[in-house]
């Protein structure tokens, strides 16, 4: 009933709230990109999507596809790999942003061990920042992060936007500096924090640092101060702050898969195209809780 090229093409655009994005990731016109998503609504019978010139967003409707089409085209995937008999093995060096950790990524994660038994997969939990000079160096074959400010390069998952997130019941004084929660040097959202409160000529001061985002989510929680945060992604028992504060704009963040720039064939370079494959198919559980049903 339905096409999986129209289903894969339906989880890009929601991925990336973008026909134009979705055509570049998927190397179509943007007219294909159109008429695969008209067909699947065509066939659901439903809107999947909301659009105009200027944004692009799902229905209700599209939000239940997420979940179906996610779990068709992994059908499909193990499927083609049963039957064309071919294993994917090797060790497998992954690298996966602090940001994931409290998402189902875990999910993705198993069943791709499951599918692959042979593949020896190794996983480093970092700041974004490490991550990228790790996989400049040679250290890590596919790398899930923030992409810093100015790069292109990478398959985007997920868009979203920063925001500034505390305790519900924390009150900032307008006459004092900003407490912030912050990770360490090299963090791209340390650094987008900083800049635009030194842009805003706002005082700042550092109230808590760690590499650990339970750590910064426990002393945000405590109350000593805000942190800059995905804002599909905050954690429970913390809420946006108001924009009463008067806190500056931290602007949008992508999240992209990058794999090493040499293209040489290998067996970590087959282990990491598929998982990719699958992340890209499962991008929706990024944003999702793990506990959330």
């Amino acid at each position: 009933m339905y096409d999986p090229a129209q289903l894969r093409t339906f989880l890009t655009v929601a991925q990336t709230l973008s026909f134009t994005q979705a055509a570049r990731r998927l190397g179509l016109r943007q007219s294909t990109v159109s008429q695969h998503v008209r067909r699947l609504e065509e066939a659901t019978g439903r809107p999947l999507f909301t659009r105009d010139t200027h944004r692009v967003e799902l229905t209700e409707d599209g939000e239940a596809m997420l979940g179906f089409a996610g779990t068709i085209l992994a059908a499909h995937e193990r499927a083609a790999a049963f039957f064309t008999g071919t294993r994917l093995r090797g060790r497998l060096r992954v690298g996966v942003s602090e940001d994931f950790v409290l998402t189902r990524l875990p999910e993705i994660l198993q069943a791709f061990r499951s599918d692959n038994p042979e593949v020896d997969l190794e996983l480093t939990v970092e700041l974004s920042g490490i991550l990228h000079e790790r996989l400049a160096t040679g250290r890590l074959d596919l790398v899930l992060a923030k992409r810093r400010g100015g790069e292109t390069h990478g398959d985007l998952v997920w868009s979203s936007t920063l925001s500034w997130i505390g305790a519900p019941r924390l009150r900032l004084a307008p006459d004092r500096p900003v407490p912030l929660i912050l990770f360490p040097p090299p963090g791209i959202t340390r650094a987008r924090a900083l800049e635009a409160l030194e842009r805003a000529g706002r005082p700042w001061q550092v109230a808590c640092t760690s590499s650990s985002l339970s750590g910064l989510i426990a002393a945000a929680r405590a109350g000593l101060g805000v942190m800059a945060h995905t804002r599909g992604l905050v954690p429970p028992g913390l809420v946006p702050v108001s924009a009463r504060a008067g806190l500056p704009d931290l602007g949008g963040v992508d999240f992209v898969l990058l794999r090493p720039r040499d293209a040489r064939p290998s067996a970590a370079r087959d282990a990491a195209d598929a998982l990719a494959k699958a992340i890209l198919a499962g991008g929706d559980r990024l944003h999702r809780a793990a506990d959330a049903s």
